[in-house]
């Protein structure tokens, strides 16, 4: 698959074995850092922590990106299949709660070999966390290996993700996918602690100047999506790399506007989770020169 890559919306075609992808991936697993991760959703980090492995490169590469040092700048150390099935299970014995792959898309074919190479040892869920760009049949090649499906719906409009993130179609694809990871996990399911053992919970940040699409999101979700779970996010944080051409979102979100995106969500019964307003800062950014790897 990565000698012709179509795994992504992107379809860039590129053989990753001879030069890296739109992704910035060659055909080498990247990762960045393996770790307990304490700072997810309550029903994700709910006890010792996600087990969370953080994938370099990234689709998308968003112009306000939080972990833009891995999804950008390619941070990260080289695995090989066996590794990274031995990180899975490095995970599991520290207690993690969950194996969580974080921006995992470009390395998918290699995911599904770590996985069938110890899947029989693990015995905690596994929680596929993406951008939302995704190609439905991508995702069709994970059914039976995912758990929990956590993927951002970032945008509705075309106008506004094209200029954040040169992804014109990405409600297209993003809403498709959504839909292909409801089909494989139904309703959520919870163990005795709380934890998601088996559902799809669909986050989305609410960003500067944005709020109305933001609730078109919702509106999409509460519509097409039977029992929805869904976590709206707060923690848009204006980095000093934000270009001044993107003058509109080099500030944070307002109260008011965090506020009126759950109050929508709120009056058409979707449940789910909310965030503080001291979320957005940069000490929720992961130091990801401590790989744990």
């Amino acid at each position: 698959m990565y000698e012709n890559c179509t795994l992504c919306p992107r379809r860039c075609g590129v053989n990753r074995y001879e030069k890296r992808g739109f992704c910035k991936a060659g055909a080498e697993i990247l990762c960045a850092k393996a770790t307990l991760h304490q700072w997810e959703e309550p029903c994700i980090s709910y006890e010792n922590g996600a087990g969370t492995i953080f994938f370099s490169g990234c689709s998308l590469h968003c112009c306000f990106c939080q972990n833009n040092i891995i999804s950008n700048e390619l941070h990260g150390k080289i695995l090989t299949v066996r590794q990274l099935a031995d990180v899975f299970l490095s995970l599991q014995e520290k207690g993690a709660d969950n194996i969580e792959l974080v921006t995992p898309t470009h390395f998918v074919p290699d995911i599904i070999k770590a996985l069938d190479l110890v899947r029989h040892r693990l015995t905690v869920p596994i929680i596929y966390n993406t951008g939302g760009y995704e190609l439905a049949e991508t995702i069709r090649l994970l059914n039976g290996y995912i758990d929990v499906y956590m993927p951002d719906i970032k945008y509705f409009s075309p106008e506004i993700s094209a200029r954040y993130s040169n992804a014109r179609d990405y409600f297209e694809y993003a809403s498709s996918a959504v839909l292909e990871m409801v089909s494989q996990t139904g309703s959520p399911q919870y163990n005795a602690k709380g934890g998601l053992i088996k559902g799809t919970l669909i986050r989305h940040m609410v960003m500067p100047t944005h709020r109305h699409d933001s609730i078109k999101i919702i509106d999409w979700i509460a519509e097409n999506i039977p029992s929805p779970l869904v976590s709206i996010m707060n923690q848009y944080t204006p980095f000093d790399f934000i270009d001044d051409k993107f003058s509109e979102i080099k500030r944070r979100v307002t109260k008011m506007e965090y506020n009126s995106v759950v109050r929508h969500a709120t009056k058409l019964g979707i449940e789910g989770f909310t965030q503080q307003l001291s979320s957005a800062t940069e000490k929720y950014v992961p130091d990801f020169y401590f790989s744990g790897l």
